[in-house]
This record gives structure tokens, sequence and C-alpha cells, in this order.
């Protein structure tokens, strides 16, 4: 194994790290669930906050332009995700934005009813399928992931997936999939929460019909930031939201007592936007627009891959199976090992200051952030993880306790 300090001196990546907040003495791998917080992102919204509602009051909203920030945010993120200008929209959750998608995407396939997923999709992803089915009377397919493919029948109106998967960093093949959905005659819908800023994606370029994802991962918008709409630009005009919103109205201050689509992914707005966490949202994303995406990617796995070869060097024979593909090009940016005392393990970790996160039932998740996780980091947390196995640590019962969020 490489010098770890050395593989940080030539990072390409390694001045981004002083452009957030990382409390000392934590090494933060969690940036798959909440990203950092960049270190602009408190006077912006400040500045919100005393200049632009303290001062403007309600005239912020065309001094300020508040009212474009939904696309304004939505047209940068596109760049991050391969899309064009006019193709995203900021707004709602992503459990929100996926409703109008796949209720859109049936409204679009309308000789078609079934949405086909995977059975171990992310829940909400289900739960939000689940109901959009039994309110449009369709199917919904839930099948094992290597079964996807051979379940794409001429029935199938929707193909909904997520890219990287949460559980085990698992990713799919963007491009193949889309085609492979589209030959069906089906709409493919992707869940990029694991992906976007944390690697390209070139929607436009593998033909992608919809997409959702969340702002509060990869693009460091903070705790609940809005989510975001992708809906290629060639659906737009047939595309109907489900939620007919003032805001997705053609004139929303013509106070017209019928509803009229706005032109463009604007009909995919509904309410009032979050101006406060929209301003958050918007420099996590400019800060992600000036890294490499490329070498963004490449550290991501670099990252990985140095975590994996120290931790089955280092804590061989104490319990944990690797959850995550091997092959770095199969994997998002998070390793994921299974062990039966995952939970305990994880609060031990989190104690002696190492973050990462857990989910059921035995899944201990590290994520890698490359703008602020070094590989100095990724030595300290093995060593911290060893500690803990080693000494049995985890065998207290105050690791053991579940709290609400895990």
């Amino acid at each position: 194994m490489r010098d770890l300090d050395a593989l940080d001196r030539a990072d390409p990546l390694r001045g981004f790290r002083e452009r957030f907040t990382v409390p000392k003495d934590i090494v933060y791998l969690d940036g798959n669930s909440l990203g950092g917080l960049p270190r602009a992102t408190a006077a912006r919204v400040a500045d919100v906050v005393e200049r632009e509602w303290g001062e403007g009051l309600i005239r912020s909203w065309n001094q300020a332009a508040w009212i474009d920030l939904p696309r304004r945010v939505g047209d940068k993120i596109a760049r991050l995700i391969g899309a064009r200008a006019g193709e995203v929209i900021v707004a709602d959750s992503t459990s929100v934005n996926l409703f109008k998608a796949l209720s859109g995407a049936l409204g679009l396939r309308r000789d078609r009813r079934v949405i086909l997923t995977e059975e171990d999709n992310f829940p909400t992803d289900l739960y939000i399928a689940e109901g959009v089915a039994a309110l449009l009377g369709a199917e919904l397919r839930r099948v094992a992931v290597d079964a996807i493919e051979d379940a794409m029948d001429d029935r199938v109106a929707v193909v909904s997936l997520t890219h990287v998967s949460y559980r085990t960093g698992r990713m799919h093949d963007l491009m193949r999939i889309t085609k492979r959905a589209q030959a069906a005659g089906a709409l493919m819908l992707w869940d990029l929460a694991h992906s976007a800023g944390a690697m390209p994606v070139d929607l436009d370029g593998c033909g992608a019909d919809l997409a959702v994802g969340c702002g509060y991962k990869y693009l460091n918008g903070g705790p609940g930031a809005p989510a975001f709409l992708f809906v290629a630009e060639r659906h737009q005009a047939a595309f109907r939201s489900p939620l007919s919103g003032w805001m997705g109205h053609a004139e929303p201050f013509a106070f017209a007592p019928g509803y009229r689509a706005a032109e463009g992914i604007a009909r995919a707005l509904v309410g009032t936007p979050p101006i406060l966490s929209l301003a958050a949202l918007e420099v996590g994303v400019d800060l992600a627009l000036e890294a490499d995406l490329g070498d963004v990617r490449a550290k991501s796995e670099a990252l990985g891959e140095t975590f994996i070869t120290l931790v089955e060097g280092d804590c061989a024979g104490l319990g944990l199976r690797l959850a995550s593909p091997r092959d770095p090009k199969q994997r998002g940016s998070q390793v994921c090992f299974a062990h039966d005392e995952g939970y305990a393990i994880m609060q031990a970790l989190i104690a002696r200051g190492v973050i990462g996160d857990f989910r059921a039932p035995d899944i201990l998740r590290f994520g890698f952030a490359p703008l602020y996780v070094r590989f100095a980091d990724v030595g300290h947390a093995v060593r911290h993880l060893r500690e803990v196995l080693q000494h049995r640590e985890w065998d207290r019962p105050e690791f053991k306790r579940r709290a609400t969020v895990t």
C-alpha cells in the first residue's frame, strides 16, 4: 500500500477540503447520507435572511430573482448529470418528484400498466411506486436485481431504478439498461440520489427519459435540501404532473380559476419555492461544478479500493464481510461491509469520531465524498475499526440501544 499522505499530496482535489467545515478530530464517512457544510453556505444564507428578506422583503421575489431559483439551480444540476438547460427543475423532495415522474410516465404510456423495479430498491421508491400503482390502477412488479432486464415485457410502462444501491453501493449500467428498457417500449426513470455530484452521469447521452435525485448528499445542500426532477425535452410537451399547483401554471400570477400547465420543465413545479434551502443548495452545487467529475470519480474509486484493501488486511478474521462489489467500476462512492453486530459497531466507531452509518439488517456503510475525504482519513477509520472489533468495544449496552435515526 502506498503512503497515504503521499496520495493526499498528489490529489488534484486536495484544495476543496479547505472549502468545507470539517470538525477537528472527526473522520466523516457519511457524505453519502448527508454532505458536509461548504464554508460559503452560512454567509450566503445569512445574506438571504438579513438583506434579501430582512431589507428587500417581498420585493426580493423580483429584485433578488427568488422566483428564478428552481430553474436556475436546476440548470446548474443539469450540467452535473449530463442534461441540457431546461430539462431539470429543483423542487420538493425526492419522494414527491418520484410521484410526479411515475405518474407522468404512466400518462405517457397509457397502453401499458406496469411499473417495474427491483425488490431491494430504496424503500421510499418502493412505497411511492406502490402508492402510484394503487392510485392509477397499475401493477407494481418487483423483481430481483439480476432479473430486471428479463422482466421488461410489453406491459411495462416505466422501469424505475436507483443508479447506485443505497444498501450495497452496487451500480447499474446506466446506458445498457436504459437502451434495454426503451427497446422494450418502456420509459426509463433513474434515481440519482447516490450519483449526482459523485461521478459523471450522462442522461442525455444514454437517452434517459426521466430522473430524480436529492440535494443533500454529494451536492452538499444541507439537511432536507430540495430535490431535482429531470424530464427529457422530448417528453415535456406531453408530460402531465399529477400535482397541478400554482407554480406549475402557465401564468401563476394571472390567478385564473382553471389550470393550464406551463411550457417545458416548469410544469413540474407545485408550490412556493423554499428560498432559504435553495440558496444553500446553490452554494453546494456551485462548488461541485468547480471540480472535474473525472477526477472526482477517480478519487472515489481509489478511496474505496484503499479502504477495502486495508480492512481486509487489518481486520481479517474479525467477522466483516464485503457487501459491495469488489470491482470499483461496479460500485458507487461508498463501501459496505456486513457484520452481525453492525449497528453496535457503527455506534462504537462514532463514539471514537469515525462517522459512517448503518442500514438494516447488518450493513455498515462508509461513504467517500471526494471533495473533502482524504486518504489519511481512510487509514484512521480502518485503525479505529480494527480496535473496535479486536477489543469488542461494540459489546456495550449504550452501543446496542437503537436511536430513532440509524
